[in-house]
């Protein structure tokens, strides 16, 4: 009798116990179904999946919040994700909760939970011109290169981030949904990023319809890289430019080289490198395709990018370190060589980065004219300069169901964007 009430006392406690954590947890975190063998979503004791087809692809976090919470921005779950708020719930451990990323493989009855501020929604009374002066409202304008009734494209300032993060102030998402989104009620969104140091065409779109649809395509560009290595088959074409140190052994060809992340300084931070694909779980397939722009007879080259794929700093790993020719003012992947090349004070780098934001000519502290091949430290040297998409405004008001839309028939759309100053600078140096 004492061992059954002792048993029973275990069990009331741990009862307890549980019951508080679930409202402490309730009052916090948003708890999503958990998943299901199948991969579906079980709904008050139906199934929610494709017909009545049982798939067994592994399901990975983000796509389990995209199903459970269809109508949530894809936009706000990959900043809940960067900032690493999204927190998953495995049994038997019922009451450790572990950060997840967005590519993170879930098991069959793992819970997702999501902060409860995902359920609240903005307040329509917020002036949204509120925290920006007038000069930086007319900056960001002068920003657009394109228009129309579906996408929004920028020429992206170098030094100012795509997306908020820890101790960004401004970043280009929140202030172009501050003063870009004209006539329209909803904010423009973003579809793709670039770095922070990176200028060029930044591509968004102005309603729900057109982001879905502009997310598949840079989505599928990535998934489809191997298939589409032949110009005319791609539906999306990025092209970048970049002033590299040193010359590749061929004037133009393809690198295909696999990359993963390495964690360096004793975990204070991370690098991306290129990784044996047959070795690492985590490396990602990642393709580009090069060829020489011009040379000059100082030993810099300028080469056109035209990447395959989607990968984090993906253009400045191929260039360093399988094209050994690092990009200009590539500091994280090129020091060694910047080193070498001996015409650069390379003392204090990262104070002389912050030194260009300093001199506020232009609003949000850019400073766009100095870091040119000419200077003791010149910035990055990496531009997105072209981009051809399909006519996504032109198909929306072709096609009653666009999914039955053929993306590859639909006319393209070509959007081209000028050089920051400081690199026009270094290209007519170069010209000479």
């Amino acid at each position: 009798m004492a061992a059954q009430a002792e048993w029973m006392f275990r069990a009331l406690r741990s009862g307890r116990r549980q019951m508080s954590m679930a409202r402490k947890w309730e009052e916090k975190w948003l708890t999503l179904p958990p998943v299901a063998a199948s991969g579906s979503v079980e709904v008050k004791g139906k199934t929610k999946g494709k017909g009545n087809e049982v798939s067994s692809t592994p399901t990975t976090a983000l796509k389990w919040i995209v199903r459970c919470c269809p109508s949530a921005p894809i936009s706000l779950l990959h900043k809940l994700f960067r900032l690493r708020q999204v927190r998953v719930l495995s049994p038997p451990h019922t009451e450790t909760l572990k950060r997840v990323a967005a590519k993170d493989t879930l098991n069959s009855g793992d819970r997702i939970l999501l902060p409860q501020s995902v359920q609240q929604k903005p307040t329509p009374t917020r002036k949204p011109h509120s925290s920006l002066t007038p000069q930086q409202i007319n900056f960001i304008r002068t920003l657009v290169i394109h228009k129309d009734p579906a996408i929004l494209v920028l020429n992206k300032p170098p030094g100012m981030p795509v997306q908020g993060g820890i101790n960004i102030k401004h970043s280009l998402d929140v202030v172009a949904a501050a003063c870009l989104n004209y006539e329209y009620s909803e904010p423009p969104r973003l579809v793709h990023r670039l770095d922070r140091d990176c200028s060029g065409i930044l591509v968004m779109g102005r309603t729900q319809t057109s982001t879905t649809v502009l997310h598949s395509i840079f989505r599928e560009k990535t998934s489809r890289a191997l298939d589409d290595t032949e110009e005319e088959k791609r539906i999306l074409q990025r092209r970048y430019w970049a002033l590299v140190l040193g010359r590749p052994r061929c004037s133009k060809g393809l690198v295909t080289a696999s990359l993963g992340k390495v964690v360096v300084d004793n975990g204070k931070s991370d690098r991306i490198t290129v990784v044996d694909n047959s070795t690492s779980l985590s490396s990602q397939h990642a393709i580009t395709e090069y060829r020489v722009i011009a040379s000059s007879s100082q030993g810099y080259t300028w080469l056109e990018l035209s990447p395959l794929t989607g990968r984090k700093h993906q253009l400045r790993v191929h260039c360093a370190e399988v094209l050994g020719t690092p990009i200009v003012g590539d500091y994280k992947y090129g020091w060694q060589a910047h080193r070498k090349w001996g015409n650069f004070d390379l003392s204090n780098v990262e104070d002389s980065c912050e030194e260009h934001l300093k001199e506020e000519t232009l609003p949000f502290g850019l400073n766009l004219n100095n870091g040119s091949i000419s200077e003791n430290r010149p910035r990055l040297h990496l531009h997105c300069k072209k981009i051809v998409l399909p006519n996504i405004s032109e198909a929306l008001q072709n096609v009653q169901s666009f999914s039955n839309c053929d993306l590859s028939q639909v006319e393209g759309l070509q959007l081209v964007a000028d050089l920051p100053p400081y690199m026009q600078r270094s290209w007519d140096i170069t010209s000479y």
